[in-house]
């Protein structure tokens, strides 16, 4: 136990507070050490230090033997169900420390009695500790049962409301009902055949009439606070069929250079996709659907892509041991992801998404439990508007108000699409309507806002009625500085 906490040249403890740490001074209030105490048996398990100041320096324990009988005791008495963890008297510095040891519990949910099992479970959330809802204290208790939620029948749903003809693709073989039951997509329940949770989020066209959580929330965020909604989208569906859907998205917002090597052309995102595909697939499959309201979230920023997940962290799991391997929360839907061939391997995809990160020499993502989710933050280069780092143009991003060489690299980081608007307005003056379905676009707002618009203000198309944008009559052309953006395309040819 000794090895357990070291000091610096000033005798202060090296180690900081966190999910399985943390120090108190004394015991003359004892509420909060004990809370600690449920959080770690039902959290990751941990380890309470009396005797050690917040900022680290080593106060002791005046009465170290009356302080272990005080808070053995204590435990005893205000704890349920009983919990018995280690207690050690340890020598730091010249004083004696109380450290506590608390392993992760197979009897949770522990809660303090005098607030009941409704109030007073509570958990870990970093070095906090923070009281357990309803949803987190049924979380809980399954899990100490070893059933996951994914396993419970879905008693609204029929077998006819799961495509099997659609699972069938994604498996690349026959499914069938008996496939259903043995994939554990589904229950026999007196002779009907009843889909369990994991059958809705597999194969479910709208999981969200039988479970609100399952569908993913996209948005594109600009701005130093993140509070300018840019673009956004809702991806509904099978769970396994998101993936490629919010990947969409996010290229769309990314940007693309054109490579041109000795055989053929090759796009290159200003992204690392793979990670990033890596850390949506892994918010999919690990996801806590029993949470209600709180969809999956996938934000692109400025300087980063955030994806917030349902559901923190399963017991005994850390953000660190996270990172060597991962226990799967829904292994049912995981299998239909890995027989979809979305997800390669069980249990390294976290390893893999750092080493691609440390590769692209980007900094390292961080990894956190914010309130009742699991957040993954991959930090990229800088896609503000204004941003002179930008490693290029695409259609979702105005080009620089410095406008465009006609040289071809430049000519390459104008996406394909913004071209292609270029190189009908410049045969004659086009509707909004006629050049949106050039590339095969309908005739929306969000199209206009997404596509056209940032050729409008950065120079490249201009409307033939500026003084009134809203006519019925207004039409676009191509402006000299669009046309040098096509003579570079054809001297790229």
């Amino acid at each position: 136990m000794a090895d357990v906490l070291t000091l610096d040249s000033t005798g202060r403890v090296i180690e900081v507070e966190g999910k399985t740490l943390e120090f108190k001074r004394d015991l003359s209030s004892p509420t909060k050490p004990l809370r600690t105490v449920v959080a770690f048996a039902n959290s990751a398990g941990g380890r309470l230090v009396i005797g050690v100041n917040d900022d680290g320096s080593v106060s002791g324990v005046e009465d170290p033997l009356a302080e272990e009988e005080r808070i053995t005791s204590l435990i005893t008495d205000r704890i349920s169900p009983q919990l018995v963890p280690g207690i050690d008297l340890v020598t730091l510095g010249g004083a004696t420390v109380l450290v506590v040891d608390v392993p992760l519990s197979t009897r949770r949910p522990h809660f303090m009695k005098d607030q009941g099992p409704e109030s007073g479970v509570y958990v870990r959330l970093g070095s906090s500790t923070r009281q357990a809802d309803p949803a987190l204290v049924a979380e809980l208790e399954r899990n100490a049962r070893g059933v996951a939620f994914e396993d419970l029948p879905e008693p609204r749903a029929t077998s006819g409301d799961l495509d099997l003809e659609g699972l069938s693709e994604l498996r690349g073989r026959q499914t069938g009902v008996d496939d259903l039951i043995a994939l554990g997509l589904a229950v026999k329940q007196g002779g009907e055949v009843v889909p369990t949770n994991a059958g809705i989020l597999a194969a479910c066209d709208d999981p969200t009439r039988f479970l609100p959580s399952a569908w993913v929330q996209c948005g594109r965020l600009r701005g130093p606070s993140g509070t300018d909604i840019f673009d956004q989208t809702e991806v509904h569906g099978p769970m396994p069929r998101a993936v490629d859907k919010v990947m969409e998205f996010l290229l769309k917002h990314a940007y693309k250079t054109a490579v041109f090597g000795e055989v053929k052309r090759r796009d290159v995102y200003s992204i690392p996709v793979e990670a990033i595909r890596e850390v949506v697939v892994n918010a999919l499959v690990h996801a806590n659907y029993a949470e209600r309201g709180t969809p999956i979230r996938v934000g692109f920023y400025d300087d980063r892509i955030q994806v917030d997940s349902p559901g923190l962290l399963l017991p005994g799991m850390t953000v660190e041991s996270m990172r060597r391997a991962s226990r799967l929360r829904n292994p049912s839907l995981a299998r239909i992801f890995r027989e979809a061939g979305i997800m390669e391997q069980w249990g390294t995809g976290v390893q893999r998404v750092f080493e691609q990160i440390a590769e692209a020499g980007l900094p390292e993502p961080r990894i956190e439990e914010v309130m009742d989710r699991l957040r993954f933050t991959v930090y990229v280069p800088s896609h503000a508007p204004e941003s002179s780092s930008a490693t290029g143009e695409h259609q979702g991003n105005a080009p620089s108000e410095q406008g465009v060489s006609k040289s071809s690299e430049q000519v390459s980081k104008m996406s394909e699409q913004a071209q292609a608007l270029l190189s009908l307005a410049s045969e004659g003056p086009r509707s909004r309507a006629e050049l949106l379905a050039g590339i095969d676009l309908s005739d929306a707002y969000g199209n206009y806002k997404r596509h056209l618009l940032p050729l409008i203000e950065g120079g490249y198309l201009a409307r033939t009625i500026p003084e009134k944008p809203n006519s019925q009559n207004q039409r676009y052309r191509t402006t000299d500085a669009g046309r040098e953006i096509l003579a570079g395309k054809e001297t790229t040819k």
